[in-house]
């Protein structure tokens, strides 16, 4: 068979649409009609649920434990150590350029949010916020606001400096009851 007759063979069935896809009536149909214009094609397909399904679909019922504290206070000493070792292990030698820091700052709050998550303390969310700018003797205010309770939720902190630039580290810790 030469190619020029598969392409034909291609050409009219792609015209005429598929019989495999088409349903008895619709290819009554095309048979009546002849050759048209347009060509229908339709697909179906039944999804019927499976028993794996189902037992997905199952919820887990867990009991309330009416804990309005933490049990364990979030240790920020141990952050304030983790903020000073990223810091210090990915900015040490850096000079400022904007687009490296830029990167650098989504790397760096990437890194420390995974490593206070490590700790695995629980029910506390991790806010990890993180600026780098350029050292050249300018003033910065850097202000942040937040309503939380002040006997469970809190804050670490650590500024970093080299020769070019600054680098303001902050992960807040706000219990989830």
């Amino acid at each position: 068979m030469s190619d020029r007759t598969k392409d034909l063979g291609v050409h009219s069935l792609k015209k005429k649409g598929s019989p495999s896809s088409l349903s008895s009536l619709e290819l009554r149909r095309k048979e009546i009609q002849g050759r048209s214009k347009d060509s229908v094609s339709t697909v179906s397909y039944v999804d019927e649920p499976s028993q794996r399904d189902e037992i997905s679909r199952l919820t887990v019922r867990v009991e309330n434990t009416y804990q309005l504290g933490p049990t364990k206070h979030f240790p920020v000493a141990t952050v304030n150590h983790i903020l000073k070792d990223v810091l210090t292990n990915y900015l040490l030698e850096e000079k400022y350029e904007p687009e490296l820091c830029r990167q650098m700052t989504k790397t760096v709050s990437e890194v420390i949010k995974a490593q206070v998550k490590e700790l695995m303390i629980p029910r506390y969310k991790i806010i990890v916020v993180t600026h780098i700018g350029q050292l050249k003797n300018q003033s910065l205010f850097i202000g942040s606001r937040c309503l939380w309770d002040l006997k469970s939720d809190t804050v670490s902190s650590y500024i970093f400096r080299n020769s070019s630039l600054f680098a303001l580290a902050n992960v807040y810790a706000i219990y989830f009851e």
